[in-house]
């Protein structure tokens, strides 16, 4: 989502890819772990957050994590980001792998740091680690409300639309012939558009929007106890739907902004400052 920095070798990209989306559940993760379960036992009434917080907390993960990442690899922190930048924008096919590989781990680790640092909440509010909280960690479909009556398929709908938008503009604002943010804002601005999709696409599968994002942390969690994270709560094997649907979603979105948009921006260029157009010049 940024320019890299060149020399830095594939290594480097990795640890930096690594340590972004490390960034990027850490925070993320946590504030869900804080409002659902840290919220349910000692304020139920919402004290300790909702769902505008997590809104705005996941917004800020993606802020902080592209700027921990974005000099040496770009900061992706997202496989379906990845994939289209391949797709669309040149990044190399030979990296797509090792990108996702790197920011699965990073989401693994984090999330087994939120699951350690959380153990004696989330014991004592659900006991069970069932589907109360195993949404801490990895998306369900309804947000694991059996009454929101969403199943997988429209989760998988949910995922195709939600990443798409978010891929497309991504590509509008990292678009330089378009009108980018300017003093680094960048990555800010794409940490709003996050905000701005937990806000209107969070209800029918938690914005996943990030296969990386879902899959890291729903291995941690299988692995500390929560023996359902594969499923959904109507007992569907459901850990595909925020991988398939991201990566799907991700190229809609962006053939979409290259197609529609970004094919006119070389012709809409503006003119150089203080150059004399054309018309004005002296015969």
């Amino acid at each position: 989502m940024a320019e890299r920095t060149r020399g830095s070798g594939l290594t480097g990209e990795l640890a930096a890819e690594f340590a972004g989306t490390m960034v990027l559940l850490l925070l993320g993760a946590g504030v869900v772990a804080q409002v659902v379960a840290g919220g349910g036992l000692t304020d139920p009434k919402g004290g300790l957050g909702n769902h505008d917080s997590i809104s705005w907390a996941w917004g800020l993960a993606v802020t902080l994590g592209v700027y921990v990442a974005a000099r040496l690899s770009g900061g992706h922190l997202n496989p379906a980001v990845t994939v289209s930048l391949a797709a669309f924008r040149g990044f190399p096919w030979r990296k797509v792998v090792p990108y996702s590989l790197a920011q699965t781990a990073g989401a693994f680790v984090a999330a087994l740091i939120v699951r350690w640092n959380y153990t004696e909440v989330l014991a004592r509010y659900d006991p069970g680690h069932t589907f109360k909280t195993q949404f801490v960690f990895s998306t369900l479909p309804g947000n694991g409300n059996p009454a929101a009556g969403v199943h997988e398929w429209g989760a998988f709908r949910d995922q195709v639309i939600g990443t798409a938008i978010l891929l497309l503009l991504i590509l509008a604002v990292t678009d330089m012939l378009n009108t980018p943010p300017g003093a680094n804002l960048g990555p800010f601005i794409i940490g709003l558009i996050v905000v701005a999709l937990g806000m209107a696409f969070g209800t029918n599968a938690g914005y996943a929007i990030n296969p990386a994002r879902d899959f890291g942390p729903r291995l941690a969690s299988y692995l500390t106890g929560y023996g359902t994270a594969w499923r959904d709560q109507w007992g569907n094997l459901y850990f595909w739907v925020p991988i398939v649907g991201p990566l799907v979603g991700g190229l809609v979105g962006a053939a979409f902004y290259q197609y529609v948009v970004g094919r006119w921006m070389a012709a809409a260029e503006p003119e150089p400052a203080g150059s004399v157009p054309p018309s004005e010049q002296p015969g």
